[in-house]
C-alpha cells in the first residue's frame, strides 16, 4: 500500500511551535544565567554550553563517547525489545501465561535499573555485559507492558472469526493479531528507546571508563558545569533524534496508525 506523505503545510505547522518553544527555553535559560540567581560558574549560558560542546567535538571526545554509548544502548535496547515484545505477545494472547507472568513483571517493574548496578557488577564484573543486561532489563519491562496491553485489547471476535474461516495459527498471528497490535508495538519501541537512554546513564555511572554519562561524572568531579550541560544537551538531542526516527519508521510501516 502506498503511503501518502504529510503535506508541507502540516509539517510546517508542527515545526513552528517546536522552534518557538526552543527559542523560549533558550531565552529563559540565558536570562536566568545572567540574572545572578544562580552562583556564577554553576549555570553556563547557552553560548558557553555551545562552546564547550564544540570543544568536545574538536578534541574527539564527543565522537568517542557517543559511539560507545550508542553501541551499549543499541545492543541493550535490541535485546530487551525482542525479549519484551515476544513475552508481551505471549502473555497478551495466552491468559493462563499472563496470570503466571504478570505478577512477576509487576514486582520487577518498580525496581529501577540503577538499583541493580551493584548486583550486576558483582555477577558480571565491570565489563560491557553488565551494562548491556541492565539496559535490556529496563527495556524489556517497558516494552512488555505496552505490547501486552495492546495484544490483550485485540477483540477476541476477530481471532475467532479468522479461526472459523480456517486460518492457521501463523496466519492469525501475521494477518490479525500483529496488525491490530502494531500501534502498541510502535509505542512500546519509542518508550523503550527512551528507557534505554535512562538505563544507559545508570549503567555508565555504575562503572565505566568511557561514554556520555561517564564523561558527565568526570566533568562533575572537576566542576566543569559547561561541559556537563553540553553532555546533558547531547543526551536530550539523542533521545529526540531516536524518537523522531522511530516515529518516521512507524508512519511508513504502521501506516494505518497516527504515529
Amino acid at each position: 500500500m502506498r503511503v501518502t506523505p504529510s503535506p508541507p503545510g502540516r509539517a510546517r505547522g508542527r515545526l513552528v511551535p517546536a522552534l518557538g518553544a526552543a527559542g523560549a527555553v533558550l531565552t529563559l535559560w540565558y536570562l536566568l544565567a545572567r540574572s545572578g540567581a544562580v552562583a556564577p560558574g554553576l549555570l553556563p549560558t547557552p553560548a558557553q554550553t555551545a562552546a564547550a560542546l564544540a570543544d568536545s567535538a574538536r578534541s574527539g571526545l564527543l565522537a568517542a563517547d557517543l559511539g560507545v554509548s550508542l553501541a551499549r544502548a543499541g545492543q541493550g535496547f535490541a535485546l530487551g525489545a525482542v525479549a519484551g515484545g515476544a513475552l508481551g505477545f505471549a502473555t497478551g494472547y495466552l491468559p493462563g501465561l499472563s496470570a503466571a507472568v504478570t505478577p512477576v513483571v509487576s514486582f520487577l517493574r518498580p525496581i529501577p535499573a540503577i538499583a541493580l548496578v551493584p548486583l550486576a557488577t558483582a555477577w558480571f564484573g565491570i565489563g560491557e555485559t553488565a551494562k548491556r543486561l541492565l539496559i535490556a532489563y529496563a527495556v524489556l519491562l517497558a516494552v512488555w507492558l505496552y505490547v501486552h496491553d495492546g495484544v490483550s485489547r485485540v477483540p477476541v471476535s476477530h481471532l475467532r472469526a479468522a479461526r472459523t474461516l480456517g486460518a492457521p495459527l501463523h496466519r492469525r498471528f501475521t494477518e490479525v493479531l500483529l496488525p491490530a497490535a502494531a500501534p502498541a508495538l510502535l509505542a512500546a519501541l519509542r518508550y523503550g528507546a527512551s528507557v534505554a537512554l535512562l538505563a544507559l546513564v545508570a549503567a555508565e555511572l555504575g562503572g565505566a571508563d568511557s561514554g556520555l554519562a561517564y564523561r558527565l561524572q568526570v566533568d562533575g568531579q572537576f566542576l566543569r558545569v559547561d561541559r556537563m550541560f553540553a553532555g546533558l544537551l547531547v543526551l536530550g538531542l539523542l533521545g529526540v533524534a531516536v524518537d523522531l526516527l522511530l516515529a518516521a519508521l512507524g508512519r511508513r510501516v504502521v501506516h494505518w496508525s497516527a504515529a
